[in-house]
């Protein structure tokens, strides 16, 4: 696959860096579960790494933890960041197992997502950037956001994963 040019306005994911960068963001983000906004900020960080569209990591504070659950046997391991835990998100009768993830200790460089909590799009109702409809990243492996100003190729889709 080729690298898509970025057009004004737009970042190429072949321009974040490896390893990855850490960045705050004041983008207004939401996260829609059952028909309930469990999660709305302008507070987080998204982290941004060659190949994938961000993952944006939402504070404590600004989601309603009342739908998470820790209660999943998953957890995984990010060369980058940690080792991570998993929530599944239960809203009424509606449940999504493994949904979001966060690191109680992240490695150097990444402390200030301590407990931030990031969700995987596609398995939410919606998830916004700025009022846009965010597409998740193929492949539900990985848990980026891609919006109209992130262009590819992206890592997840079939072929991919030697990246």
């Amino acid at each position: 696959m080729e690298r898509v040019e970025p057009q004004a306005g737009q970042e190429s994911v072949w321009d974040y860096p490896r390893p990855p960068r850490l960045e705050g963001t004041a983008k207004h983000l939401v996260v829609v579960f059952g028909g309930i906004t469990v999660a709305e900020t302008r507070r987080a960080y998204r982290v941004l790494e060659t190949s994938h569209p961000p993952v944006y990591y939402f504070p404590p504070g600004d989601i309603r933890m009342e739908y998470l659950r820790r209660q999943t046997s998953r957890s995984s391991f990010c060369e980058w960041k940690g080792a991570a835990s998993f929530f599944s998100i239960e809203v009424g009768s509606k449940r999504a197992a493994d949904a979001a993830w966060s690191y109680a200790s992240p490695t150097s460089g990444f402390e200030a997502i301590t407990d931030y909590v990031a969700f995987y799009p596609a398995l939410m109702d919606a998830c916004y950037v700025d009022g846009e409809l965010v597409t998740p990243q193929p492949g539900g492996f990985y848990g980026g956001w891609i919006t109209g100003d992130i262009v590819g190729p992206f890592k997840g889709a079939e072929g991919t994963w030697g990246w």
